[in-house]
């Protein structure tokens, strides 16, 4: 583990997996991930051994061994955190993210905050593009800090589930009882984050591509042929007013993929000039 310091001076924890003969890649992980969860670690070491890729695989503030900003959400944070990594990494990096960590790289990207940004690949992000599709409630965003301000950890996983990403009860119920549910409780305080990325693209508006103008760099947008129809609106949606963008589609692949079925996508696309 290695460490970097932000602008706000937050520690963000991170592993260096790779050579970098091919380039650097920073992971971009989603609600409730971190960067020990296994499949990221395969996707990391996939990425590196298979496509000669440096990986930085790190912990967005909040979770895992990242320190946090407690009552402070904003994505310029989080997006300052992608700054201070790819610097410390020689200044330019591709960044590949998935959920909302997929909404953050393409704003960061946007942002132009992150200079050296090559490429971003963003796999199923979560913008809510048609209003009869899951929109979170108004008051969402207070509810949730409510939660995480007063320890209650599991009731903000829940409310996150339900409420802003839309899970069935049964299902979220399913999880509370499963093994997962410890580690969705660990890193509920995070969520906060998620949603203050997500919260401008989840009211079900379209999107406007003068919005988008400014992301000059090539995307790739990845979406999963076994994926619920509303996780992969928001992709199709944003490829259309991009300015360099390619939509794929995964067939065998559903919203919660293996870095077996994402690896060969990524590493072929960020790759290509080699």
């Amino acid at each position: 583990m290695q460490t970097v310091t932000s602008q706000d001076g937050t520690t963000i924890a991170f592993d260096r997996i790779g050579s970098g003969d091919a380039g650097t890649v920073v992971l971009i992980g989603g609600a409730f991930g971190y960067r020990q969860v296994p499949n990221t670690v395969a996707l990391a070491e996939a990425l590196a051994e298979k496509y000669g890729l440096r990986v930085i695989n790190y912990d967005r503030r909040g979770r895992g061994d990242s320190a946090d900003s407690p009552g402070v959400y904003d994505s310029a944070n989080e997006i300052a955190d992608l700054r201070a990594l790819v610097e410390v990494e020689g200044g330019a990096a591709a960044l590949v993210g998935w959920g909302s960590g997929a909404v953050l790289a393409l704003l960061a990207a946007r942002s132009g905050a992150v200079p050296g940004v090559t490429d971003v690949v963003a796999f199923e992000p979560p913008i809510v593009v048609d209003p009869k599709d899951h929109v979170p409630p108004t008051d969402a965003e207070g509810k949730l800090r409510t939660r995480i301000a007063e320890g209650k950890r599991g009731g903000a996983a829940w409310y996150y589930l339900t409420k802003i990403m839309g899970v069935p009860m049964a299902v979220a119920g399913a999880m509370r009882l499963s093994s997962v549910w410890k580690g969705l409780v660990a890193t509920a305080d995070s969520t906060a984050h998620d949603f203050a990325v997500l919260k401008p693209f989840s009211r079900g508006e379209t999107l406007r591509a003068e919005d988008w103008a400014a992301l000059e760099a090539p995307v790739l947008l990845l979406i999963g042929g076994r994926s619920a129809p509303a996780l992969t609106k928001g992709a199709e949606r944003i490829a259309e007013v991009l300015p360099d963008a390619t939509l794929r589609e995964l067939p065998e692949v559903s919203n919660d993929p293996v870095a077996a079925e994402l690896a060969p996508a990524i590493g072929e696309f960020l790759t290509r000039a080699r």
